[in-house]
């Protein structure tokens, strides 16, 4: 006979099998012992994790002989035809290559007929999320109201891609990514009744790698069974089928970067990329590692929750030598990094500049925290001393009230909190210098029109101005406040654009000066109280009409829309 794949030869056959997913199977033992059984089910999860082999233990165990039962028994004829392929009533799609609403048409029509051999046919579609939207529109039916002697199950690894009305119509049940515990143990049980000695850390590194997924630990175990030459799995035989760092290397870059000798560990990273490794790789290793000395160096006896280290005479070595600031630190620039480089074409590149920037943090770090902790605490007993003092007398002389110039200062607080965005406050005060009625009549006339252009024009750019309202004008500029403070950053990567459609309306062209409506009123406060009241209130009587006037004082200036 053929030879066989591990993870075909260890496929559950019972529930008790199906290893991490105990809020699953307990469910559905449940549902069969009472007679509960629903008619569809949506299995979602990550690869691996066990979906379909669930699907067929279910479809045995309904249609044992013995039913109900909680675990198939395997000896009938039932479970031993269904477990072999021998019954047609047990029906496995693939969706990825069956999804087309013909394929779906002809279940629907088949549906109707009793099973042959079973009390329930079973329909499996997997990677049901493959199926268009034809096919999942002629399944709704079906899948809501099918015969009694029907149960549907579906089986994906993308749930988000399946209609909201296939869902409603199935109980869900979500299968989630076995621990690295849970695999150890499974393949540790594999290994010992296929008569293969193992070297336990070798195991735990499988298990990291397959990143949750049973059949990739699996898969894994066979290609290490294979690599290695006298059936028994080192470490040395997983560190080649994975393409992982070993151990050696990754504490000599470590030493080499908390020594900041640069050169030492951008040498051992060229040597790991010649060798063919993938700097994807290299990244998850590293941080992996580094959380290993991390736990190792913050508590005793930690040997159990290592990952990827072999805790050895080096190891513990250079784990002592490093604080956990400096780990801490190096963890953050790699897991930084390692998000950066899926969107790169040059992943070398951004990781010998993690290299670079992990050497630079400073490797006494925490030492130097505890020799200054004699310092410290003199200069703060006098500044908490002081500032008692200075809070009495507060107390006992009162808070005087703000003057004009700080309430200015108040209302520009929020632009101090560091925001990106910085008002130029210079070029606002020189276009309010500058700035008369008439220029800003005509830019509001023509802003309506403006707006509708740019609308067929320029989509994007129309969405950065609809929440702004042009406040003051001159001959050369113009400013717009807007109600959300990053439209003042974004409408400045389409300036020009913008300022020449406008210059078609208005007939001149306008530099834009973008602010926050929070800033706006504040400003324009510190700007009137610059003037001169009398000559305010003078141009103010001669210009403005009595009507207008009386309409500012009801309704404000904000809300107050002048047309000619």
């Amino acid at each position: 006979m053929a030879y066989q794949a591990l993870y075909r030869v260890w496929r559950p056959r019972k529930f008790e099998d199906v290893v991490g997913q105990v809020h699953i199977t307990r469910t559905l033992q449940n549902a069969m012992e009472q007679q509960k059984v629903a008619h569809a089910y949506l299995f979602s999860g990550p690869r691996g994790t066990g979906k379909t082999s669930a699907a067929k233990i279910f479809a045995k165990a309904i249609n044992c002989e013995h039913a109900p039962v909680k675990e198939p028994c395997g000896e009938c004829d039932a479970c031993r035809g269904i477990q072999d392929g021998s019954i047609s009533d047990i029906i496995e799609i693939d969706a990825a290559s069956n999804n087309g609403v013909d394929d779906i048409r002809e279940i629907r029509d088949k549906v109707k007929y009793a099973p042959s051999a079973v009390e329930y046919k079973v329909y499996i579609i997997d990677e049901v999320h493959m199926l268009s939207q034809g096919a999942f529109n002629a399944l709704l039916k079906t899948l809501e109201e099918p015969p009694r002697h029907v149960i549907f199950i579906l089986a994906t690894t993308e749930p988000h891609k399946i209609p909201l009305t296939i869902i409603s119509r199935c109980q869900r049940f979500d299968f989630k990514r076995i621990t690295h515990q849970v695999i150890v143990e499974r393949i540790k049980h594999i290994l010992d009744e296929e008569g293969i000695q193992y070297d336990e850390h070798a195991l735990i590194h499988v298990a990291l790698t397959a990143e949750g997924g049973m059949r990739d630990a699996l898969s894994l175990l066979d290609q290490a069974i294979a690599y290695s030459d006298n059936l028994n799995i080192q470490m040395e035989d997983v560190l080649a089928v994975t393409g992982s760092i070993p151990q050696e290397r990754l504490l000599a870059m470590i030493e080499a970067l908390n020594n900041r000798e640069a050169k030492e560990a951008l040498n051992a990273l060229e040597e790991s990329m010649q060798e063919g490794k993938d700097p994807n790789r290299f990244v998850f290793d590293l941080i992996h590692f580094l959380r290993d000395l991390y736990m190792f160096s913050s508590a005793s006896h930690m040997d159990d929750v290592l990952v990827r280290a072999i805790p050895d005479e080096k190891f513990k070595e250079v784990a002592e030598s490093l604080t956990s600031q400096w780990l801490e630190q190096a963890i953050d620039i790699l897991n930084e990094t390692q998000q950066d480089m899926k969107w790169t074409n040059s992943p070398k590149v951004l990781l010998e500049i993690a290299l670079l920037n992990i050497q630079e943090i400073d490797p006494q770090q925490g030492n130097a925290q505890s020799s200054e902790a004699t310092a410290i605490p003199s200069e703060l007993i006098q500044q908490i001393a002081q500032l008692e003092k200075e809070l009495k007398n507060l107390k006992e002389q009162g808070v005087k009230a703000d003057s004009q110039e700080e309430k200015t200062q108040k209302k520009r607080a929020p632009q101090s909190r560091g925001n990106r965005y910085k008002v130029p406050y210079e070029k606002v005060r020189f276009t309010l210098s500058e700035a008369t009625k008439d220029d800003l009549k005509n830019v509001k006339a023509n802003w309506a029109a403006f707006m509708e252009g740019l609308k067929k024009t320029s989509p994007p750019a129309r969405a950065k101005l609809v929440d702004s309202t042009p406040r003051a004008a001159s001959d050369k500029s113009i400013i717009l406040s807007f109600k959300y403070e990053i439209h003042c950053s974004l409408v400045l990567e389409n300036q020009e654009m913008i300022e020449t459609a406008l210059s078609e309306y208005i007939g001149k062209k306008l530099t834009i000066i973008p602010i926050p409506d929070q800033e706006w009123q504040a400003i324009r406060e510190d700007f009137l109280n610059q003037q001169q009241p009398s000559e305010s209130e003078e141009q103010e009587s001669e210009q403005e009409d009595p009507l207008v006037s009386e309409a500012r004082k009801l309704v404000g200036d904000e809300l107050l829309e002048i047309k000619e």
